[in-house]
């Protein structure tokens, strides 16, 4: 059922629903036209409301062509909506839901083309805080570049900072999707250009792999792996992309590319990318994770199975293109992320092997260490003339939290 928004525009039909609102396809003065409604919520706030008109103009003047630009921002009642251009084509979530993992080349390109738009609006003075899979769309109607990718877009800038709470001298809230937040918003520090390269990796890594390095299980967790934990090589994957792909992961922001130095180096890559197929990567093992934090206040839950990629935060939201996956939550105390030394993430691994810490490698451990103590106890009997019967076996004893975070072996 068509409506309007405001006295330029009417909206015809639902393209989707975000963490933010509604997509309409819709009709305007130019022509057609995707149109943005904001949740009641958010369009009630006047301060909420205020705030992101003051931004109308950051937004109005980012023209380029790996941005969706916004066209107009409609304030009508309680109508909050933003007008942008009509991509027609897919979302890169929906691409990767279909195919899993790309080409390393096709993800290059894709990256690449994101990092142009960055690139131009890190100049303008805007962050844009929410890179991910579902904020990026694929022009079908365009030629297909390297690897067959289509041009990317990145669109729904200002959308995080509009749901974000105002600025105070300290935060206190996370605003954002967990599997793509980087370490220094965790801690708390104010958004800069750093924090969507840091987004931007995690997506490539997300493309040539089939999820993401710190993701899975419930929001605290993840939270605290950004922060405590490292990233291992994918096996199969060319050096040179690697240690680019690392050092856009870089825990401290100083050591990340700047989003134009990432798009030059991707595009030097991607000739040397051609014909290479998508990585034969097996996904995390299932099972138990490192201590969990519950939203308020971090106090430990109940462990859960780890999910492969970002995780719906909405009870009873479906798992597709639309899913919600923005939270809100406090920022952690520093002795709350504070994990012993530096971990490593899920390490990846080729099929068919074990990978250093899964349930398969530490089983073998656990039965060796106890077979090797058996054998001593039964050799000190015997030096002491003491008989009787010994038991020895049984189950193994349930993994700590401290055994299912480390990836090495258990020591013998």
């Amino acid at each position: 059922m068509a409506r309007n928004i405001g006295s330029r525009y009417t909206a015809h039909q639902i393209l989707g629903r975000g963490s933010a609102g509604t997509v309409w396809l819709g009709e305007g003065p130019e022509g057609p036209v995707a149109v943005k409604l904001l949740r009641e919520d958010l369009a009630s706030d006047q301060e909420l409301v205020g705030r992101f008109v003051q931004e109308r103009t950051a937004l109005l003047g980012l023209d380029h062509p790996h941005i969706v630009a916004v066209r107009d921002l409609v304030v009508d009642g309680n109508d909050l909506a933003l007008v942008m251009d009509l991509v027609r084509g897919t979302d890169l979530r929906t691409r990767l839901d279909r195919e899993r993992r790309l080409a390393p080349e096709a993800a290059a390109a894709i990256v690449a083309d994101v990092a142009d738009g960055l690139a131009a609006a890190h100049r303008a003075g805007v962050v844009h805080r929410d890179v991910k899979p579902e904020n990026i769309l694929l022009d079908m109607e365009a030629p297909p570049g390297p690897g067959g990718a289509h041009p990317a877009l990145l669109t729904d800038f200002g959308v995080a900072k509009l749901i974000d709470t105002p600025r105070r001298a300290k935060a206190t809230r996370i605003i954002g999707t967990p599997d793509y937040l980087a370490p220094e918003i965790v801690e708390g520090l104010p958004p800069r250009a750093a924090v969507d390269i840091y987004a931007l990796a995690t997506v490539f890594y997300e493309l040539l792999a089939g999820f993401t390095p710190f993701g899975g299980g419930h929001p605290g967790a993840v939270l605290r792996r950004h922060v405590t934990e490292t990233v291992v090589p994918l096996p199969g994957i060319p050096e040179e992309l690697w240690q680019l792909l690392v050092q856009c992961l870089a825990k401290a922001p100083a050591s990340r590319l700047r989003a134009s130095e990432l798009a030059t180096r991707l595009r030097e890559l991607i000739p040397l990318l051609a014909g290479i197929p998508p990585l034969d990567v097996d996904e995390p093992d299932s099972g138990t994770e490192s201590p969990a934090y519950d939203e308020q206040g971090y106090a430990p839950v109940p462990e859960e199975p780890r999910r492969r990629g970002a995780v719906p935060l909405v009870p009873g939201s479906s798992p597709d293109s639309n899913r919600d996956t923005h939270t809100s939550m406090r920022v952690p105390a520093p002795d709350e992320l504070a994990g012993g030394p530096l971990g490593t993430a899920r390490a990846p691994r080729a099929p068919g092997r074990p990978r250093p810490g899964s349930a398969r490698n530490r089983s073998g451990t656990v039965r060796k260490r106890r077979i090797t103590l058996g054998v001593a106890a039964l050799a000190l009997c015997a030096a002491l003339g003491v008989g009787g019967w010994f038991a020895f076996g049984g189950d193994d004893p349930a993994p700590t939290p401290e055994d299912t975070r480390n990836s090495a072996p258990a020591a013998p």
